[in-house]
This record gives C-alpha cells, sequence and structure tokens, in this order.
C-alpha cells in the first residue's frame, strides 16, 4: 500500500475517533430543579391517562 493511502486511512481513522469523543463529550445530563422533575412526571403522567383513554 503506497504511503498516502496509509496517510488517507490514518486521517480518517483520527476524524472518527474525534467525532466518537466529541459526541461522548457533548453527551451531558440535565442540571434539572426539584420543580422541573415535577412537571414532566405530571405531564408524564397526564399523556398516559389520555392515551389509555384513547384505547
Amino acid at each position: 500500500m503506497s504511503s498516502i493511502g496509509i496517510i488517507f486511512i490514518v486521517i480518517a481513522l483520527g476524524i472518527i475517533v474525534s467525532a466518537v469523543l466529541l459526541l461522548k463529550q457533548s453527551a451531558k445530563k440535565f442540571n434539572l430543579s426539584d420543580e422541573q422533575l415535577k412537571d414532566i412526571n405530571e405531564r408524564n403522567k397526564k399523556l398516559d391517562k389520555e392515551e389509555q383513554n384513547d384505547e
């Protein structure tokens, strides 16, 4: 394999690894307050009840 082919493979692998690491770094959990969590849970319960009524 030529040296140019090896260089392209190394660059491609570097791009893939850096993209994966960037995704891992940016995948943070949300810092929600207790009130926000309560609102989300209430909304989910309401939607579940509506889905059950629709069936």
